[in-house]
């Protein structure tokens, strides 16, 4: 048996891993930008493909996911979401060019948004 506690090899609490968020931009047929939160980007745009997850798609299909950026948690993808929403056209045709983000966030006072 080993001299040392228990208590100071193993956490008494494993560390709680939180599920990853992401907010996402999809093109719509139309070329309109569709911006919505998952937990899986990937499986929600095969769900809008599919025309099923948002009533946008019925008029006009999902044809490219054009943008995903990582948040921390579900009420960050929230905060951001409506972030993108309020932005103009270009900005978000911006984001849509844009490397994919994985980090980082839009905020309000960018002077980006539109009023």
């Amino acid at each position: 048996m080993s001299d040392t506690p228990l208590a100071a090899t193993e956490p008494a609490c494993p560390p709680v891993l939180q599920k990853a968020w992401f907010v996402y931009l999809v093109r719509a047929a139309n070329g309109s930008l569709y911006c919505g939160i998952s937990d899986d980007p990937q499986r929600r745009f095969v769900a809008h493909q599919s025309g099923k997850g948002a009533r946008f798609f019925y008029s006009s299909p999902a044809i490219a996911l054009v943008y995903v950026e990582a948040c921390r948690d579900r009420s960050d993808a929230l905060r951001q979401e409506r972030l993108i929403k309020k932005l103009r056209k270009s900005a978000k045709e911006a984001l849509a060019a844009s490397e994919w983000r994985t980090d980082g966030l839009i905020h309000a006072g960018d002077g980006q948004a539109s009023a």
